[in-house]
């Protein structure tokens, strides 16, 4: 785990620790890239800094020093010559220093910029470079950090270690690149700065609809960025298109913190000063030269906004031009479904909704609370109310925001109409609630019916069409093996029979299976996986019960306690017997621990109010809920992924053993 920054237990009054936190975020990120120049490694650089930071605490009570920055870049220094001397390379190092003395400020600013990059490297996972560009260069500890992405702190501390051990595993050079790599390596970085002001500008999660304090940080990056590059015109542009988007901050929410539309904005409360930033950051963007990059475009569409005095003077056709530049840049969905919000001002709606129904069977939109509200407003402006009021519904269905799920609620209850009668979620909900219905069927139909509700919202059931639904599968299972698809269509097939709608699966076709034979694993492969240090005690179990017993998986996992027999070694299962050998016999007593009833495999933690489990599927001792097929196939291929010539990981099915 990375500490934040360390306190001791003594350190001087509030007002001194209060004024240590301000110097620190303000001057860690040039202390560390200093520090890592050095050391080579940033997770040391950062550990010599909080040395530093941690002797501030214990000596300025007695009084601040004149220069604070510097006091802490002296310490800093004398740390790493202390760890240099011990790592017996202080001769070439004291050589280095001296030398780096005489260019000390054109060296800091470099290196700041070498922090930058390396910190938001494309080796690291996306949400490694966020965590580990705002502990390094926002001076920000985990528990901040997981406070502005609603998550915990460990969870934190573990991408900002593990982005460290990537970073020191591939040895990656502290260096500035040049030529066409840093035009990639600028566009990294980039993309981890707007990344934090969008999480901050539309919150994903939570309660709120806006996070000021990761709008600010990304803000603060994006400018220190810019005066470290001041010759790239996209760093410029994403300054000015979050210059201008932060001036609207004050207008996006009413008194209830309730999401107040771009139209309806009081624009005499959108900041000036933040526009006219904007503006010269733009301006500058311009005079570099080149084709106007993403950053770029989508900054001139904002000053396009900002230029208008009311929402009706608004240039809608130059922001529908702009985005089809855009979109030939940039040819991504959620670009796409901007430019069908820009085209429905600018030519009316009916356009609009044409591009928007274009999108609707792209799979990297179909849980983007997004596209169903667009689409519900260009429908709201058509007079098609009553559908209005379903894409509405769908779209607070999806959004995990809750101000954005009230408002989005608040707009389908403005809007009357929508045809009588029973709606999708009602009926799965009686469908799935027969006694006839077995776990694992409940469980399988479940599945399907929660993707289908989810995509089509709560509307009624004389509403659906078999085309919606064909468009769903597409979109949800057009790539899935044909095993997985027939399994989906027999569920829907199931259900429409059930409601009376037998049409509603017309446009599925049965697809042709050819299911390979499962190879058993290879015995050697399978030592290293009985012996992998690490492995808990759920899954060992489950993988040499899998083994010993060459039962199928779905007949394992539907194990009971009270189904087995300990002494004989075999439990009855759907009328027939699993048996096992010592292998399973010396970890079954210890994976029961005493409980009587239940389970006999269960998910790790007890499941949330909205998708209760059967009664049969949850352990009346523990309160948790019988492990998935999907979840206990999943860990299985990451365990094996690194066994595995393709690299994906090995299924269950392949446990079994040897003819």
């Amino acid at each position: 785990m990375t500490p934040g920054p360390r306190r001791p237990d003594r350190g001087g009054a509030p007002a001194v620790r209060r004024t240590v936190d301000a110097i620190w975020k303000l001057e860690s990120a040039r202390i560390i890239a200093g520090l890592t120049r050095l050391v080579h490694d940033v997770g040391l650089a950062e550990e010599l800094a909080q040395d530093a930071l941690v002797a501030a605490l214990e000596q300025w009570p007695a009084g601040i020093p004149d220069n604070p920055g510097a006091w802490l870049m002296a310490i800093a220094k004398r740390r790493a010559i202390d760890h240099i001397r011990r790592s017996r390379r202080l001769e070439e190092k004291h050589e280095q220093l001296a030398h780096e003395q005489e260019r000390q400020q054109d060296l800091e600013q470099d290196d700041v910029l070498r922090l930058m990059f390396i910190s938001c490297h494309p080796v690291l996972p996306m949400r490694e470079r966020v965590a580990l560009t705002l502990r390094l260069l926002g001076g920000l500890t985990a528990a901040e950090i997981a406070r502005a992405f609603l998550v915990s702190e460990p969870q934190i501390a573990r991408r900002i270690a593990a982005a460290k051990r990537t970073l020191a595993r591939g040895q990656v050079p502290f260096d500035l690149p040049d030529g066409p790599e840093l035009a990639d390596r600028v566009s990294s970085v980039l993309g981890v700065v707007y990344l934090i002001f969008n999480e901050g500008y539309s919150a994903t999660a939570g309660d709120d609809l806006l996070r000021p304090g990761l709008c600010q940080e990304a803000l603060r990056l994006g400018r220190l960025l810019a005066e470290l590059a001041p010759h790239e015109a996209e760093v410029h542009g994403l300054v000015a298109l979050m210059e201008i988007q932060e001036s609207r901050s004050a207008a996006r929410t009413g008194p209830s913190g309730e999401p107040v539309q771009l139209h309806e904005q009081n624009r005499g409360r959108w900041d000036q000063l933040l526009i006219r930033r904007g503006f010269a950051a733009l301006l500058r963007a311009k005079e570099i030269g080149g084709a106007p990059g993403p950053y770029v475009l989508q900054a001139a569409i904002a000053v396009c906004h900002a230029r208008a005095r009311t929402a009706e003077d608004t240039d809608w056709a130059q922001i529908a031009a702009l985005y089809e530049a855009l979109s030939r840049l940039l040819p991504t969905p959620i670009v796409q479904l901007n430019k069908a919000v820009a085209v429905g001002m600018a030519r009316g709606p009916d356009a609009g909704l044409a591009l928007v129904d274009s999108l609707g069977a792209d799979p990297v939109l179909q849980n983007y609370h997004l596209l169903p509200s667009v689409r519900g407003d260009l429908l709201a402006r058509l007079g098609r109310g009553g559908e209005a009021k379903f894409e509405f519904e769908r779209a607070a269905a999806l959004t995990q925001n809750s101000a954005e799920r009230a408002f989005l609620l608040r707009r389908a209850g403005e809007l009357a109409g929508g045809d009588s009668g029973p709606t999708l979620g009602a009926a799965v909900e009686e469908f799935l609630a027969r006694d006839e219905l077995n776990a694992a069927t409940i469980r399988s139909y479940g599945q399907t019916l929660r993707r289908l509700r989810l995509a089509l919202g709560d509307r009624p059931l004389a509403a659906m069409t078999a085309e919606q639904v064909a468009r769903v599968f597409e979109t949800a299972w057009g790539s899935v093996a044909a095993k997985t698809w027939n399994r989906h269509r027999a569920a829907i097939r199931s259900f429409a029979a059930w409601a009376g709608l037998d049409d509603l699966a017309a446009g599925l076709d049965r697809r042709a299976e050819t299911r390979s034979p499962a190879l058993p694993i290879d015995p050697a492969q399978l030592d290293e996986i009985w012996n992998r240090p690490g492995i808990p005690l759920r899954e060992r179990t489950l993988w040499r019960l899998l083994h010993e017993s060459g039962a199928a998986v779905t007949a394992v996992l539907s194990l009971n306690v009270e189904d087995l027999d300990l002494d004989d070694r075999r439990a009855r299962v759907a009328g027939a017997w699993v048996s096992w050998r010592s292998g399973t016999a010396a970890l079954l007593p210890e994976l029961v621990a005493g409980r009587t009833r239940g389970p006999l495999f269960l998910t790790d933690r007890r499941p949330g109010p909205s998708r209760p489990p059967q009664d049969g599927d949850l352990c009346p001792e523990t309160g948790r809920s019988r492990l998935s097929y999907e979840r206990a196939e999943y860990l299985f291929k990451r365990a094996t992924a690194a066994l595995d010539p393709t690299g994906d990981g090995y299924t269950l099915r392949r446990l079994k053993p040897r003819p």
